[in-house]
């Protein structure tokens, strides 16, 4: 190995002590092509311009989401925090009513057999969530 400095030109390995130029995966010599990085900003725009709008939708679904679960705790703190005597049977409809304290009570009678402020009808599903009635 020599320690002399080898011109700028010549492709010399130091570790290897050998010329390795034919083994470089790019040209070595000032004749070599130049090489250019290809311009990547159109590209780069247009895909962030594509990320950005599935992770608004999906943004979007899972709000939409949110407001349906929070909707629903909702309506289960609002019925089960309301006055009602009997024992609600799975899978039958029941009514939401305000009486005139503003007390809120849950009843069978349907909205158009009374004349109490109809809050809202609902479902007890088997997992004891009410479900809103449209």
């Amino acid at each position: 190995m020599s320690t002399k400095k080898k011109p700028d030109a010549v492709v010399f390995n130091e570790e290897s002590g050998s010329y390795d130029a034919s083994l470089k995966a790019y040209g070595t010599n000032v004749g070599a092509p130049a090489i250019r990085t290809n311009d990547t900003i159109a590209w780069k725009n247009q895909n962030i311009h594509k990320v950005n709008k599935q992770v608004k939708a999906r943004f979007d679904e899972i709000k939409a989401q949110y407001d349906d679960l929070m909707q629903q705790y909702e309506y289960n703190q609002l019925i089960y925090s309301a006055k009602f005597s009997f024992e609600p049977v799975v899978g039958h409809i029941y009514h939401l009513y305000k009486d005139n304290n503003d007390n809120a009570f849950l009843s069978i009678i349907d909205p158009n057999e009374c004349n109490f402020n109809h809050l809202g009808s609902f479902r007890l599903n088997a997992d004891k969530m009410w479900k809103k009635v449209e």
